[in-house]
């Protein structure tokens, strides 16, 4: 068992808009939510994805990656200096291709159990955007550090008396990761040519139990049905899990608030309330079937929409044997997490004003092992070169691997991911799209790889229709599941 230093991060900065389309327009709230490791005592490195909540540019949001240094100067003060580089846009912001940079330095003070900073940054879409300036930030950090074995231990079955020996003895933590399709049913009479529509949208959601009965969540979402492409949302929150008929059937009541927008749709500046209750029952041991139901409204109700949903919700209980409940032994799963950049050929747009053009993205994809060559992934994408900046992608699938060959250094892998994706005038129609591809990774060490793949990528209701290509970096572990 290894311990990796980690820490969430929230941090909000008011950013001053240039004099465009909108005459006098306020300044765009732009708030992260940051996932960071620590490289060693004093510097971090993660990812990061931001979203407008206040102004006048509802569905703007961004995807990067952040490296800094945290340094401490007595036993509670720090000093924060880090970099934040990615791509995004939306909502007609003069964004260019969607690349900018982030940086700040900031003063700290740690409480513990959280700590916050504020101080300087500067903010510049650099790819013949017109945003940029220097402003104030705040931030809250709360410590999230985990356990974890080599990825090389994946698929490894280990008994309960054995595991009660070793450092595995702590108490285990929870968590679920469900795939869902959700309705919003737009109601008023603020919304234009969208009044009335139902917005059929694909998403993931990301629970982590901090009791038995609460939880924290974490949901993204994007259109891919029902009006033009580009909706997107994220909502982070709490929620109360009620156990039923012998824990097979839980009823769950959440609130979360966000952001979204975009595809039309005016959020406003885009922040949003999210109350929903859900009903779920097992279908096969740790795999449940959700049904849900709720309201995305914003505060002044302006937007105001009802949502229904239907999901498959996968839990697990890992990285410790000690719990409400018996297990009989564990087994580590593998768990990938990609960063990588995107390159799509002659990317079609839908004005002609636009001429077709190359189209460069940011992107962040998640596996998760399933055996040790099939695995489940997840990806979002933002664009952030080639005049598109608008542009994002939320996409799922399923994909295959060999086993290492090559003295265990390469691994040839493909994958078939499908979703939502819009913005930035390319050419997706309603936003479905079909994206197949294949590569290899090279295994740098016990949790870093390169990685290259190849492929293609279609839109169903659009004339995107493009080859492409990446090239990232890969950082791969395991965890234990605990089997009952």
């Amino acid at each position: 068992m290894k311990t990796q230093k980690a820490f969430g991060k929230i941090d909000f900065l008011s950013i001053k808009m240039p004099e465009t389309s909108i005459p006098n327009e306020a300044n765009m709230g732009f708030t992260g939510i940051h996932y960071n490791l620590m490289l060693n005592n004093w510097a971090y490195a993660g990812t990061g994805i931001y979203g407008a909540v206040s102004g006048e540019r509802g569905g703007f949001f961004t995807l990067g990656v952040n490296l800094g240094v945290k340094k401490y100067f007595s036993d509670a003060f720090y000093i924060d200096s880090g970099f934040h580089f990615g791509g995004g846009g939306g909502k007609s912001a003069p964004d260019g291709g969607g690349a900018f940079i982030l940086p700040h330095f900031n003063l700290g003070y740690d409480f513990k159990n959280f700590s916050i900073n504020s101080g300087w940054s500067y903010v510049n879409f650099f790819d013949d955007g017109l945003i940029k300036g220097h402003q104030l930030n705040v931030s809250l950090e709360i410590p999230l550090d985990y356990e974890y074995a080599n990825y090389n231990q994946s698929e490894k079955e280990i008994n309960f008396s054995d595991l009660a020996k070793s450092d595995w003895n702590i108490n285990s933590k929870k968590n679920s990761m469900m795939l869902h399709l959700n309705t919003l049913k737009i109601n008023g009479d603020t919304q234009g040519i969208n009044n009335g529509k139902t917005i059929k949208l694909a998403g993931f959601e990301f629970d982590s139990y901090i009791t038995k009965n609460w939880f924290a969540f974490l949901k993204v979402d994007g259109a891919f049905d029902g009006i033009k492409a580009g909706f997107m949302d994220v909502f982070l929150g709490g929620g109360y899990h009620f156990y039923l008929n012998k824990n097979n059937t839980n009823i769950l009541a959440k609130f979360g608030v966000g952001a979204a927008g975009g595809g039309g749709v005016d959020t406003q500046g885009g922040f949003l309330l999210y109350p929903d209750v859900s009903i779920e029952q097992r279908i096969f041991k740790d795999l449940f079937v959700s049904v849900n139901k709720g309201f995305v409204i914003s505060p002044n109700a302006h937007f105001n929409t009802s949502s229904l949903g239907i999901g498959l919700k996968y839990y697990i209980d890992r990285n410790g044997i000690i719990a409400d409940k018996t297990f009989t032994s564990g087994k580590f799963k593998g768990f990938e997490v990609i960063v990588k950049q995107d390159l799509y050929l002659d990317a079609e747009r839908d004005k002609d004003t636009n001429p077709t053009q190359n189209l460069h993205q940011i992107s962040l994809q998640i596996n998760l092992d399933l055996n040790k060559n099939v695995y489940v992934a997840g990806q979002t994408s933002f664009a952030n070169f080639g005049n598109a900046g608008a542009y994002a992608e939320g996409i799922v699938g399923l994909g295959a691997k060999t086993n290492p060959i090559a003295n265990n250094k390469i691994t040839i892998f493909g994958q078939v991911l499908t979703g939502a994706a819009g913005g930035g005038d390319i050419s997706t129609g309603e936003g479905l799209i079909l994206k197949p591809s294949a590569g290899l990774s090279y295994k740098l060490n016990n949790t870093l790889s390169l990685r290259a793949s190849g492929g293609y990528v279609k839109a169903k209701g659009g004339q995107l229709n493009s080859t492409f290509f990446n090239f990232g970096l890969k950082y791969h572990l395991s965890f234990l599941k605990m089997n009952q």
